[in-house]
């Protein structure tokens, strides 16, 4: 019964979702339909100019030089020259309105598409892949702007060129119109064909864009490791296959696109050569005239370009249709992490927890058959304690930092801060509570300045002190433009330790409630790190701290320390009761630190805190001995 609900309730969604990527975007281009509809006209009044041009040389060659009257004949040329200015100017300007038409909606969405992706779940973002999120935003919005200003340029131009060509060859001699006209429907029905078998072809093609742009952005971000082990030819390698695919694809869409020109151009020119055929026939039987014949020339050949436009038009939907539908896909996209109801817990609060996790799971996948990544995991921190969380590679710690601050909904339990379920406390007001030095986070190519503010309104003395409490006031000071020293992108022009300090006093400059730091001392030597944490202590002593990390010289401090194994709490508790609780604990602490366990005795290396004896060990870090 749960199942068929679930996929009852799934088809239910879908139907409305797919009727919203299907008129997504309907909905820029209706608001600038009175422009269009105004470019529109002009076009359609210019293309009009265009089609008498032809017949009003007929009508001279035919009519007004045989009466040898030269101000007629000036008279009717100069309605050349009008007819051949108009067409001109209102062509130009409706090419001109239509561009910055195509340019405003091409950039509504391509805002309303960064919006959304910013806006995006984690669980989406990974589920559609960051490369196909940029390949949306750039080659896609690019080939809707294509398709945008294509279709008004030659949408109007073409068809009326096309009918209105066959119009005017009908007012000329309907026979030889009904000659060039058999091959008409023959080459509609080439292009009808193409065209359907086009739209799939060219999204599988955008498909092997996105990889092709994961492929470039993974070689630039892993460059260093690249050029450290000499792996330039292996990537060299995956870049030749992924373009290699990526032409494939492409070379495959316009052989079949570019079936269409050569079918145009066959079986228009076989009815041109009927057309000359039949129409010497005729000139030779007096039934048409010279200039009828030139002028139906020229619009056979009028109606070989619109036919030729046509075609084009229709490899720029194919590819624009595409195009659009992975772009709807993501404008489409629900909300994935809505706001519920304010749940309050006042128990919580009277017993002065600040943060509370009950018995939570979690896992990336939605496999069944496959384990939680986390599993009840329950705990519970007052308003200034500190959390450390110590674990193997892969245990769940980073994961726990990620739902807390609700980049991922609980799979089952509750996350709580000041009694609040978190699912229920509005964005704005739940992440002015955070201060976060994530394990992977990005310096940008700004000013120190900006760094550390990243938008937010900083006083010269927040920012000095923020730097100040980092530990990174000496080295910044040391630059030769301080603070507005510009850095490259992710910090490239700074060392490891100095990126994650720059880190650091970005998450401690606006005094958060709560302190997230995920990793984000492993690239400090122990005495900086030591400073650090005596900071954190006097300096933020109201702030609830989590802290993830490798060394347990990094949380030894922490008012509890948990220790994770495949997702599950093994160890919770200070220092000292670890030591003598967790046998996983105490391995990494004689590893790292040397620290043996004595009948209550230990000795910590790093930290210069000694109570009673202890054996000689070696620092994991430089094998010093104690």
């Amino acid at each position: 019964m749960g199942t068929a609900h679930s996929a009852e309730a799934g088809t239910a969604r879908e139907g409305p979702l797919r009727r919203e990527k299907k008129h997504v975007i309907v909905r820029y281009v209706t608001p600038s339909l009175p422009r269009m509809s105004l470019g529109l006209t002009i076009k359609f009044l210019g293309t009009v100019a265009d089609l008498f041009l032809p017949w009003i040389l007929a009508y001279m060659i035919d009519k007004v030089v045989p009466l040898r009257q030269i101000p007629l004949i000036l008279g009717w040329g100069g309605v050349m020259v009008l007819c051949s200015a108009v067409a001109v100017s209102f062509n130009i300007t409706a090419n001109r309105m239509s561009a910055a038409v195509a340019r405003d909606i091409t950039k509504a969405i391509r805002h309303d598409l960064f919006a959304k992706i910013s806006c995006l779940s984690c669980a989406q973002i990974d589920r559609i892949t960051i490369p196909s999120l940029i390949a949306r935003l750039s080659s896609d919005t690019y080939n809707i702007h294509r398709l945008l200003s294509g279709m008004q340029r030659m949408g109007i131009r073409a068809p009326i060129l096309l009918l209105g060509g066959i119009l005017m060859t009908l007012s000329l001699d309907p026979m030889l119109t009904l000659v060039m006209a058999g091959m008409l429907p023959v080459t509609l029905l080439v292009v009808y064909l193409v065209s359907r078998g086009g739209i799939p072809l060219y999204t599988s093609l955008q498909e092997a864009v996105d990889t092709m742009v994961r492929v470039v952005r993974e070689n630039s971000a892993g460059v260093k490791i690249v050029k450290a082990l000499s792996k330039a030819d292996y990537e060299r390698r995956r870049f030749a296959q992924a373009n290699e695919e990526m032409t494939r694809r492409e070379r495959k869409a316009n052989i079949i696109m570019g079936i269409t020109n050569p079918a145009m151009f066959l079986f228009l020119n076989l009815g041109l050569v009927a057309v000359i055929i039949a129409g010497a026939y005729r000139v030779n039987a007096a039934r048409t005239q010279a200039g009828a014949i030139l002028a139906f020339l020229t619009y056979f050949t009028i109606i070989l370009n619109a036919t030729l436009s046509i075609t084009r038009m229709f490899v720029m939907y194919s590819r624009g249709r595409a195009s659009g539908d992975r772009i709807a896909e993501v404008l489409a996209l629900p909300e994935d992490l809505r706001l519920g109801r304010r749940d309050h817990r006042q128990d919580d609060v009277d017993k002065g927890f600040h943060i509370s996790f009950e018995d939570v799971r979690f896992s990336y996948t939605v496999n069944p058959e496959q384990r939680d990544l986390l599993d009840g995991i329950t705990f519970a921190l007052k308003r200034g304690e500190t959390l450390g969380i110590l674990g193997e590679t892969g245990c769940g710690k980073s994961t726990i930092l990620q739902l807390l601050l609700r980049f991922y909904d609980v799979a089952g339990g509750s996350i709580r801060v000041n009694g609040d379920d978190i699912r229920g406390i509005p964005p704005a007001e739940f992440y002015r509570l955070f201060g976060v030095a994530m394990q992977k986070d990005v310096l940008f190519a700004d000013t120190i300045r900006e760094n550390v503010a990243f938008g937010r309104e900083l006083s010269e003395d927040e920012l000095r002190r923020a730097l100040r409490f980092a530990q990174a006031e000496q080295f910044v000071n040391d630059m030769t433009e301080g603070q507005d020293t510009t850095l490259s992108s992710r910090g490239a022009n700074l060392s490891g330790g100095q990126r994650q300090r720059l880190l650091i006093a970005r998450a401690l400059a606006k005094q958060p409630e709560i302190l997230i730091l995920d990793d984000s001392s492993s690239a400090l030597d122990y005495r900086t790190d030591a400073e650090l944490r005596r900071v954190l202590r006097e300096q933020f002593s109201g702030t609830t701290t989590i802290i993830v990390a490798q060394r347990v010289s990094s949380v030894t401090q922490a008012d509890h320390i948990m220790v994770l194994e495949r997702g599950r709490i093994i160890g919770y508790g200070s220092h000292r009761e670890l030591l003598t609780s967790c046998a996983l604990y105490r391995e990494i602490g004689e590893s790292q630190m040397g620290t043996a366990v004595h009948t209550g005795t230990e000795v910590h290396t790093g930290t210069a805190v000694h109570t009673g004896t202890a054996r000689p060990a070696e620092t994991a870090a430089g094998g010093t001995r104690v």
